[in-house]
């Protein structure tokens, strides 16, 4: 399925056709895209095709093959098990103060990903009332590097949550912390405007400079391994692919 001049024309009534993964083009794609600003309908639609069809292995896969690492944080893992990508909105505070994941909800641009710095995990930082304000906010996703509160509530919420940890216990909205600064984690530098992509298996963030790039190398990843799939389906084993034997 291709993008035809008349969905063009009719752009704000078919952001929600999509590409066959072998059709995508990607050609001029940036990290802008992401985002449909009422100019950009082609590259969206072929964006949001790969992602859509694409895993955080593959991501990883691709861009540690541009630059050699995995892109990974092992520490942060998905709570509700749900797919989103986007641009990160850095955040960096303590875990006695939850009053800075409120501004971040309110500084944040719709359609971004709130990415938190906690000192540590003993107290919660994020709940179910931040995530209901957040999606109320046009925020996509909240990854925290420290702790949450409230599974019973996040569990079954369309929002996706990632989180090293979980507590029953909160601080206080101090609003000390720091918003949209560059942030390190685990020896991974996290800059505002940085790629997100999260799903079951974990997370992976793409320095802005490369997300072309390792959109590109993805896309090779997917369909290469669309190829083993079909041979694997016609009788072969994954050794006999790979040339072991």
């Amino acid at each position: 399925m291709s993008v035809t001049p008349k969905d063009i024309l009719n752009k704000n009534k078919n952001l929600d056709k999509r590409v066959n993964v072998e059709d995508i083009n990607l050609e001029n794609v940036t990290i802008d895209d992401l985002k449909f600003n009422g100019n950009n309908y082609e590259k969206y639609i072929n964006l949001v095709s790969l992602l859509e069809n694409i895993s955080a292995c593959q991501i990883s896969d691709a861009y540690k093959g541009i630059s050699h690492r995995s892109g990974t944080i092992k520490s942060i893992k998905p709570i509700n098990n749900l797919k989103v990508w986007g641009s990160i909105f850095t955040v960096e505070t303590t875990s006695d103060d939850w009053g800075t994941s409120a501004l971040a909800i309110d500084a944040a641009d719709d359609g971004d990903i709130l990415f938190f710095k906690v000192d540590d995990d003993e107290k919660a930082i994020w709940g179910e009332l931040a995530s209901t304000s957040a999606k109320n906010n046009g925020i996509k996703a909240t990854v925290i590097y420290g702790s949450v509160r409230d599974l019973d509530a996040l569990l079954y919420m369309d929002y996706p949550i990632f989180a090293s940890n979980f507590v029953p216990n909160a601080g206080l909205a101090l609003g000390l912390g720091t918003l949209n600064q560059p942030i390190e984690i685990e020896d991974n530098n996290i800059c505002p405007g940085d790629f997100f992509f999260g799903d079951e298996t974990g997370i992976i963030v793409i320095p802005k400079k490369l997300f072309s790039r390792v959109m590109i190398s993805a896309l090779e990843v997917k369909l290469a391994e669309s190829v083993i799939v079909d041979k694997l389906d016609s009788g072969m084993t994954l050794a006999q692919i790979t040339g072991l034997k």
